[in-house]
């Protein structure tokens, strides 16, 4: 599970009293982004049959959301910074609706791609407002309580996405299928564009001018670098994906050394390049990509072998994967206090907890094959959510403690991105070896088949998981 939490670091200049009318605003906005990015999952296999989508489509609908809406939050924080956050706010709010309803509208798998990156283009317009808005206006004790309620609310957020989805596409209200979970927004995007004046309007004191052209070289980088790993597996590996990956590497090189000139010549870069450079704040950054390259493809892969090859509801299959978010929430407000007590060697044991607990669970469908009960994996899903809730939650503070507090900020936006770029990338990775077990287990009855794919497609996750393990070992050491 993934609350896919960006921080914002930013001075407090909280007047008078706190606006908590406000920020009831705020938390809508951050349950309305955070439920789009898991109710898909459940909503997956009705969308493959209705709109006769491919494997890979299926993967750009999950990806081209998380990708878009990686690529531009340090943009979409900077913007804010310079605009006015309640100002951004509104814009984005406006642009994650009118998203929804082509969502919702989508007359075929290729509209519902396109408008399911422009809901991730306007969630990264979005989503960094709540956390600076939250910053400013709040302050001591205020501060963490509005934090918590912010946790609280995204981590409800993740779980309202399973369970609350698939009750939507299973009642089928008004004959709408799988479209009512993005109609849903529209009349909370409305209201929250209405109430967003009880927010009130900031901006940062010290203006800089945001780097477009970074911005391009990188987006456009992971845009060529995820294409092909999505779609190359259907179309046989033609050339335009090895070209595609090819201009990958040359564009996100060049955004490296565009970056370094561009700090050389004192005009501030989106990521300064020396941080990467440090050791345990690059580990860091790779444990992030890798832990949360975990979390979609895993709801994914459970929503094909669930609903695809056993063929339970929506509403069921989000149900029995509840007890995973419940677990996730459950380790999150317990891991700062097992992180107090043991330090860094608390995460290692959640790591390796969760490692545990994704291996036994693909020897379990594994070993069952068409012959398991679904709902006899409640137990390793609890588990495995309770595991990346011990990992995940202070994950983030143990990276970004690794940073000076000048460039807090910065590192923060890094590993936010490095959140989303991870889902993406994970998703393409574990839809190769789902996709070709898939075909590679064509002659076998429809429930083994998915079940083969699902312990494949898993594979990637159980070794992530032990990497993260390893990369944490050797965190912990040099922390003693």
């Amino acid at each position: 599970m993934n609350s896919n939490s960006c921080v914002a670091v930013l001075p407090a200049h909280a007047v008078g009293s706190p606006p908590w009318l406000g920020l009831s605003v705020l938390l809508l906005a951050g349950f309305v982004t955070i439920f789009d990015l898991f109710v898909v999952n459940v909503a997956i296999p009705s969308m493959q049959a209705d709109l006769e989508a491919s494997f890979s489509q299926i993967g750009f609908i999950v990806a081209g959301y998380e990708l878009a809406f990686g690529v531009l939050l340090i943009t979409g924080g900077r913007l804010g910074d310079m605009l006015g956050r309640r100002r951004l706010f509104v814009a984005g709010m406006a642009g994650f609706t009118l998203a929804s309803v082509l969502c919702g509208l989508a007359p075929g798998a290729g509209y519902l791609i396109g408008a399911r990156v422009l809901q991730g283009l306007a969630a990264a317009l979005l989503f960094p407002q709540v956390y600076a808005s939250i910053r400013v206006n709040f302050d001591g004790s205020d501060s963490r309580r509005a934090f918590g309620l912010l946790g609280m609310t995204l981590g409800l957020a993740a779980i309202a996405g399973q369970v609350l989805g698939g009750w939507l596409v299973y009642v089928d209200l008004f004959a709408l299928g799988w479209r009512s979970i993005f109609l849903i927004n529209v009349p909370i995007g409305l209201f929250a564009i209405v109430a967003a004046r009880h927010i009130p309007e900031s901006r940062a004191p010290q203006q800089a001018a945001l780097d477009w052209p970074g911005v391009c070289l990188v987006s456009g980088g992971l845009i060529l670098l995820l294409v092909p790993l999505i779609e190359g597996p259907g179309q046989g590996w033609p050339a335009w994906t090895w070209a595609s990956l090819a201009a990958a590497a040359v564009l996100l090189a060049g955004f490296c050394k565009q970056q370094e000139k561009r700090r050389k010549s004192g005009r501030l870069p989106l990521v300064d390049m020396p941080l990467l450079g440090q050791c345990r704040f690059a580990v860091g950054a790779l444990l992030v990509l890798l832990i949360y390259s975990t979390s979609s493809s895993f709801f994914l892969c459970f929503a094909l072998l669930v609903q695809s090859g056993f063929g339970l509801d929506p509403f069921v299959a989000g149900s029995i994967f509840a007890p995973c978010s419940v677990g996730f929430v459950l380790a999150s407000l317990t891991a700062p206090r097992l992180v107090a007590r043991w330090g860094a060697r608390a995460i290692v044991a959640g790591a390796l907890v969760y490692a545990v607990s994704l291996g036994l669970l693909i020897a379990q469908v594994k070993l069952a094959g068409a012959d398991l009960a679904p709902s006899h994996l409640i137990p390793l899903l609890a588990v495995a959510g309770a595991g990346q809730g011990l990992i995940m939650t202070p994950l983030l503070n143990l990276v970004l403690g690794f940073v000076d507090e000048a460039r807090a900020g910065m590192a923060a936006g890094v590993i936010a991105t490095l959140q989303q770029v991870g889902a993406a990338f994970g998703v393409a990775v574990v839809g190769i070896l789902f996709a070709t077990a898939l075909a590679a287990h064509s002659g076998a009855a429809k429930a083994g088949q998915y079940a083969s794919a699902f312990a494949a497609g898993m594979f990637y996750n159980l070794i992530a998981a032990l990497l993260a393990c390893l990369l944490l070992l050797i965190l912990a050491r040099v922390q003693r």
